[in-house]
This record gives C-alpha cells, structure tokens and sequence, in this order.
C-alpha cells in the first residue's frame, strides 16, 4: 500500500523532486531543465548539481545548479534504500543565505569582545537570570565563569556571593545605576548597570560592567607615593626648623619633653647623681644615654647599665661591686670587677633602683659619699670615678616612709630628679613617635607600610598604659603581620579594639564605626564556635560571609577538639 502512495506522489506532484539510493546515485528525479531522468540515472548526484548541503541546524538540504538555487527536504515516503527528497527553486535563497552568514558573523565579533573584555561583562535577562558573561568575572570575583550561567542575581546574593543586585535597581529606577561593592574575594569593584530597551520601549535585558578598583588603587598608591617626594622638601625644612625634636631616636616635640632634654643637656657635665622618675616604658633609658652623650665622660668611659629588678639579690652584689679570688664557692680564681669598676671614667644607670636590697643600699650609699668600693672578699676600697644615673617606676618616698628604702640613700639619689610623663599626657610626642618607628620598622624588615589616618587617630586618643615601648612593639607587630601596604584600624589585634583605655572622643566614619564592630563581633564568634557553619547560624548570616568576613579581618577560627 505505501508503494503505491509512493508512486502515486512521484506521478502527480507538482513540486521537483531527486530520489536517491544509499550511496546518492539517481534513481530518478523530475529536474528536466537539467536533464532528462534517463541522462542522469546511476549518476552520483554530485556530477549533477554543483551544491548538494546539508546543514546540521536544519532540516532542509541546500541544492545549486549554475546560478540557480534549490531548497529540498527528506520525505517521510522514504524507503531504507532509497530516499525521497521534495523541494521548491528559490530566489531568495541567495540572500537569505547572505544574511545568515552575517549574523554569524556579526555573532562571533560580539563573542570574541565581550571575551576579551577587561572588564568583566555580565547579561541577565528582565527577571534577573545570567544569560552571559565572560572569563573576566572569574579573575575579578575568583568564582568560575560557568557558576554564574542559568543562576538568578537573587539566588547568589542568599549565597553571599553578590552583596547587592545592581541588576534590580536597574530594573527599579529604569536608567544606568553605579554602585560599589566588595566582591567574594573582598576585593573593591565598580558594578555599572545598563538596561536594554525593545522597540515598546520596555527593558528585555541588563548588561552590567563590572571593574576590579583593586588596580586603579595600585595607581592611587603610586600617585600618593610621587606626592610625598613633592612634599620632602617642605618636610625637610621643617626637620631644620625643628631639628632638636628628633636626636638619634629622641622625640621632643611637646613642651613638656624640650623642658626635660633642655635641662638634662645642662647638666650633662655636672656630676651631681641624677634620679630619673617615670612609668615603665617611657624612655627612661633613653633619656640615661642622651646625658652620658651630651657629657664629658662619654670620651674617658661607656655607660654601664645595669637592671636591678633583673638580677637575684644574692647575685646583685657581685655583679655590681665584684669580687676577689677565692671569696665563695664557685667564685673565678682570678676575681671579677664590678659593674661600677667598668663603668669607671663613665657613667653607670642603675634602673629599677627601687627593688635593690637594703643591704645594698648602704653599700651605695658608700659608693656616693666616698667614691670607693670594696669588692667581696677584698680588704681594701678601690677609688673609682664614676657618675651615678638611676630610674624607677616607684614611689621611692613612700617606700621609704614604709621603711623599704633608706632615706639618707633616697636624698642622695634626688639631687637632681627629673620625672618623664607618659605619652598619654604629651599627645604632640605621639606623631612624630609612630613615624619614628615606622621608618626604623620599614628599614629593618625592607619594607614600605604606611598607617592609615584612623589608625592614627587611634594611636592619638589610645592611652598606653605601655608607653614608648608599647606603641613601638605594636607598630612592629602591626608591620610584620599586616600583608596590605597600607595598615588600617581593623587590622590591630582583638585586645586593643575591646579595650577601656581607648578613650576616642574624636568622631570616625560609619564605615569604620562598622567595621569596628563587625570586627569584634566575629572575633567573638570565632572564639566561641568551631565552625563557619555554627557561627553563620549563630550571626544569622551565610556561611560564605563569615568566611569572607574571616578573612578580610585575618581572624583564625578556634578550631576546638
């Protein structure tokens, strides 16, 4: 039955029709402007026609003989060994061919720019679906450009990837939209939104640009950079103007300190004893060296420095008055000086003078009224030339009013008292101190950090209950731990940030007041939580935040067993 169907729409059809066997030889074919069907039986069909083209997008063959252009499709009547193809001649075909290929090409210049793009390009349609992108966004956001296909804007801001949808406030407002976000890998980037209007004026598309600011702040950096050689000679002829503020390491800048280093030059080459007064890490050695500098006795003799509160009492005597061949058990046969025998012709600092033995101070005592000592074991006093600098951080006229401290000892030491106050209460000394030891920091590891202006005006308004040595061992810890060239405010450890002696009464950006806060907020978190997934729950937020906010604050989660 289908035979005769078959023959019967060979008989009446009025379309042209080719009917070819398996290896497309001519079976027979009703193209008599070509040639009759009995010329071209048995011939390969490419002998025939000079275009026979299947293409892989369609259903319909291309056929061409001489200028003219056919169109044939296979017919469901086809047999296995032979097949039957029905088609129309067609003068359009040529253009319509023309345009195709156009398109394709048009098609693959638009590809091959997005692509190369710099800039990240992202394409999502009117409901906010990704429709296209470009390998840009994976350098830019480090998440693999196929991640982002098929996915709507609103699904990667609940997975924390996008902070917010630039993509929606297109659609919103109806215009290009600006906004700057950090991105998955913290990074700053500038997303510009763009919509695509069809011919009702309604928008079918957002085509959004997405730049990484990480390297227009290099540029930014450098731009500072050649900006502060433009600015050394001004401060050049400040530090003239002002030369005395810094000497080989010394910051006097507040007037408390110019008093204290005025009156400690004048009486450099007096030899009265010297009592400096202070808390712990104010300089107190500092200022120690800076006399015996400034004296006579710095080309006779050095300056001898020795810590009272260091060395056991049972040992403080020996190492400071010496001893003689065979004065106690293990003693050197051939004796040993003193400190104040090698400070002779020179200067010797007893720090912490406080914590020296009672027993001792009388030995001092002699030293300061006689000039002499007597090393243990030894029968005879040795005349010495020594000036004598002392320091504590106590109350030495309480101690002796608690009987902890000779008097006689006490007025002795205090011809000449000079009390060194704590930076907290000489603020002009504190600038002038961070980039001090900045430099010192920067020179010693080779590197080039600089301090953000919060932070600074963090150091200004902290009250350092460590003092100098405070202040320089947290710009150490803070130039060897921080990885960016620039050190700001969220990068000092946790203890600083909670701390009650930061007493800032000066006003910061609510960027930092947040950062501030987000900072000490997570940093609790990681302390009370072993895992991402617990802290998310805990915070209310996405476990990729948390791991990005870890990051950004270089917070270590308390992995706990």
């Amino acid at each position: 039955m289908k035979q005769v169907l078959y023959n019967r729409l060979l008989e009446t059809t009025t379309l042209l029709y080719i009917v070819l066997d398996s290896e497309r030889r001519v079976i027979t074919w009703n193209l008599e402007f070509i040639a009759r069907k009995d010329e071209v039986i048995g011939l390969p069909l490419s002998e025939v026609l000079s275009l026979w083209k299947t293409t892989e997008a369609s259903i319909f063959v291309q056929a061409k003989y001489d200028e003219r252009m056919f169109v044939f499709f296979e017919s469901a009547y086809s047999e296995c060994d032979e097949t039957l193809y029905i088609g129309v001649e067609t003068n359009e075909l040529n253009s319509i061919l023309r345009e195709n290929e156009e398109l394709k090409s048009l098609t693959g210049e638009l590809d091959a720019i997005i692509e190369n793009s710099y800039d990240a390009i992202y394409i999502t349609d009117k409901d906010g679906f990704t429709l296209k992108t470009n390998s840009a966004i994976e350098r830019i956001t480090g998440i693999p450009q196929e991640y982002y296909l098929g996915k709507n804007v609103q699904a990667l801001m609940k997975r924390g990837i996008l902070q917010n949808s630039v993509t929606h406030k297109v659609l919103e407002h109806k215009r290009t939209i600006s906004l700057v976000q950090k991105n998955y890998t913290g990074n700053e980037t500038l997303l510009t939104g763009s919509p695509v209007y069809n011919d009702e004026g309604e928008i079918i598309k957002v085509v959004t640009n997405i730049r990484d600011l990480s390297d227009l702040y290099e540029l930014q950096s450098e731009l500072v950079k050649v900006n502060k050689l433009n600015d050394q000679y001004k401060k050049e002829l400040n530090r003239l103007k002002n030369k005395a503020d810094v000497t080989k390491g010394i910051i006097t800048k507040s007037e408390a300190m110019k008093r204290i280093y005025d009156t400690a030059k004048r009486i450099a080459n007096i030899d009265a004893t010297i009592l400096i007064l202070g808390e712990t890490g104010v300089g107190k050695d500092v200022l120690a060296n800076y006399i015996h500098d400034n004296s006579y006795r710095v080309k006779q003799g050095e300056i001898i420095k020795v810590n009272c509160g260091a060395i056991p009492g049972e040992l403080l005597e020996s190492e400071l008055f010496g001893y003689e061949e065979g004065a106690f058990t293990g003693a050197s046969r051939k004796g040993k000086e003193g400190m104040f025998e090698l400070a002779d012709k020179g200067t010797i600092f007893l720090d912490e003078i406080g914590e020296l033995p009672l027993h001792l101070q009388v030995k001092l005592l002699r030293v300061i009224q006689e000039g002499e000592i007597q090393r243990i074991g030894g029968t005879k006093p040795k005349k010495i030339d020594i000036r004598i600098i002392t320091a504590t951080n106590r109350n030495l006229k309480q101690m002796v009013q608690l009987g902890e401290f000779r008097e006689d000892l006490y007025y002795r030491l205090n011809v000449i008292p000079l009390q060194i106050p704590p930076i907290r209460e000489r603020k002009d000394d504190i600038l002038p101190l961070i980039h001090l030891f900045l430099g010192e920091m920067n020179e010693k590891y080779n590197l080039q950090k600089e301090l953000d202006y919060s932070l600074k005006d963090f150091f200004l308004t902290y009250n350092w209950p460590g003092n100098i040595r405070e202040l320089s061992n947290l710009i150490e810890r803070l130039v060897v731990t921080t990885r960016e060239e620039i050190i700001t405010v969220d990068k000092l450890p946790s203890e600083y940030l909670t701390s009650n002696d930061y007493g800032s009464s000066s006003l910061i950006s609510l960027k930092e007041a947040v950062e501030l806060a987000e900072k000490k907020v997570i940093t609790l978190a990681a302390e009370r939580y072993s895992s991402t997934y617990d802290m998310a729950e805990a915070l209310g937020s996405s476990q990729s935040t948390i791991v990005r906010k870890l990051k950004k604050y270089n917070i270590n989660l308390n992995n706990r067993s």
